[in-house]
């Protein structure tokens, strides 16, 4: 009867785990489930996670916490995002195997490779070059996830594993107006120009760049799949110092053809037009997911249901956004 601590099951990808488990749980698996709330227990806090962990004794960890956020939250506060995520992570792992905790899996980002960086991007580009500049600090945070398991593998023989997603969406995303990722951003930006009967609605740059996409219940599946494989398959398609998992599509899209979907989910007939003295950033993003195909592992939700399915969750939840 295994005891599953889900760290940040709050979060989008947390809470999409945590339900997951809870269908393990309907179907008969013994499984304890144990979370807490930020306001229960502050993962920030050495002590109180310690104690957290003397206490509960899980047998597995899910490290799903995390701050996160777009463009201008990463630009606005570095300082918050390298030391809330490297505090969170440190703590966590950490105070996991003082409690003797044998098994944990990690949730980092794409954004651990460089800035420039052969396209799919794969596992071993991690470290190769600089970091894109204005997400730096939270990429930091996350490798040095990668690094901590995996030097606790190397010197106390337990097996923390890590996982790497490409751009999620989907259920509990955030449609915040500044803070959230481009998906989200336009799936609200749309809704609204929909509404108001709006005639153009503008998106930056070429709309050229392509971007990958994952359904947080996608997500969720690949990381109880790799929670769930034996060590021995874990450790032979993985190197001690480069064990990290990209978990993606395989599968991009184009900005405006993004664009284009989102306006079809949400009803919005009027022109999309291109600010082209906007810049593009990079020009594509793309996860090699190779490594976990090989291990039997590949996503089953196609983008434009998964955009109906979010924008359906968004309508039902949007009276509770803050505008």
């Amino acid at each position: 009867m295994p005891k599953i601590y889900v760290a940040g099951h709050r979060g989008m990808v947390g809470g999409a785990i945590t339900r997951k488990l809870k269908q393990r749980q309907e179907a008969g698996e013994d499984i304890t489930l144990v979370t807490r709330t930020h306001a229960e227990l502050e993962l920030t806090n050495q002590a109180a996670v310690k104690a957290f962990m003397q206490e509960e004794k899980p047998d597995i960890v899910v490290l799903a916490a995390a701050k996160v956020g777009g463009i201008l939250a990463n630009n606005s506060y570095p300082a918050e995002f390298i030391y809330d995520n490297l505090m969170v992570q440190c703590n966590v792992i950490h105070a996991a195997w003082e409690a003797g905790v044998e098994r944990l899996l990690q949730l980092g980002s794409s954004c651990i490779y460089p800035k420039a960086v052969p396209q799919p991007m794969r596992e071993a580009a991690l470290l190769t070059g600089p970091l894109e500049p204005t997400n730096e600090p939270y990429a930091v945070a996350k490798i040095a996830g990668i690094k901590i398991c995996e030097s606790y593998n190397r010197q106390y023989g337990v097996d923390y594993r890590s996982v790497m997603p490409t751009n999620l969406y989907g259920p509990g995303d955030n449609f915040h107006p500044e803070n959230s990722h481009v998906l989200p951003a336009l799936i609200r930006r749309f809704h609204e120009a929909a509404q108001e009967g709006k005639d153009e609605v503008v998106i930056w740059g070429s709309g050229k760049p392509r971007r990958e996409f994952l359904h947080v219940d996608d997500m969720a599946e690949a990381s109880l799949f790799v929670l769930d494989l034996d060590k021995a398959t874990y450790d032979a398609n993985t190197q001690p110092q480069l064990s990290h998992i990209n978990v993606g599509s395989g599968v991009d899209v184009s900005i405006l053809e993004l664009a284009q979907m989102v306006a079809e989910v949400t009803g919005f007939q009027g022109k999309i037009e291109l600010d082209r003295t906007k810049p593009d950033g990079t020009m594509r993003k793309l996860m090699d997911v190779s490594r976990l195909a090989d291990m039997g592992w590949k996503a089953s939700i196609d983008l434009e249901n998964g955009v109906r399915e979010t924008y359906q969750w968004f309508l039902d939840n949007q009276d509770s956004f803050r505008r």
